[in-house]
């Protein structure tokens, strides 16, 4: 049961709103180039041999100035879901987002309930659970989602790139390195992502 995930079923009106302010948010961070250059996925023009290629770049440089080329490569697990509403907000705010229009997303975000349901040909065997909270996460299946969890994580390659080479598509990161000692690689590598996923809150929300 733990590897399914909830999906949103959108009726015609909260798609056509989620439309509405997917655009206009979109046309900010455009405007003021907010989004990560490292960041390829749910972008407009960008595709995964745009990643894939500055991935194979990025290697073959260090391996041709350094003798050691290591990476780390992580699919977040549960990534949608562990989006922190707190945290996405005072990001959403951080980026210019105010007043009504945040209180719009406080609003889209909020008071969201979710239950598992199993329909048979025979409706006197169908089974629904309870409703329960949803807490942590932006809707899967929806317009709006994919564009937030973006902003999420947009801050992370500046964490990453102090010291290494972030490539990022969606919910999918590969950090490239190089230093002359595996061991030390190997030491800082970890030291890193700890240091990373810790402060999103990936490691322990889920």
């Amino acid at each position: 049961m733990s590897n399914y995930r909830p999906v949103s079923l959108l009726t015609s009106f909260s798609k056509i709103s989620e439309t509405v302010m997917q655009r206009r948010i979109l046309k900010h961070i455009t405007n003021y180039n907010i989004l990560s250059t490292e960041q390829y996925g749910f972008r407009l023009g960008l595709k995964t041999h745009n990643a894939t290629y500055k991935l194979i770049t990025e290697i073959l440089n260090y391996m041709s100035n350094k003798p050691i080329a290591g990476g780390i490569f992580c699919d977040l697990e549960k990534a949608f879901d562990c989006v922190n509403h707190d945290i996405l907000l005072s990001k959403l705010k951080f980026y210019g987002v105010s007043d009504k229009d945040l209180q719009l997303y406080q609003s889209y975000l909020g008071n969201r309930y979710c239950r598992t349901a199993i329909y048979h040909d025979n409706k006197n065997s169908n089974k629904a659970s309870n409703w329960a909270k949803v807490r942590h996460g932006v809707p899967q299946g929806s317009i709006l989602g994919p564009l937030l969890f973006l902003l999420y994580i947009n801050d992370l390659s500046k964490i990453i790139n102090k010291t290494l080479t972030p490539t990022i598509f969606a919910d999918d990161i590969s950090i490239s390195f190089s230093l002359t000692c595996f061991r030390q690689s190997f030491a800082h590598l970890q030291e890193r992502k700890t240091e990373i996923f810790t402060a999103y809150g990936i490691v322990s929300c889920c």
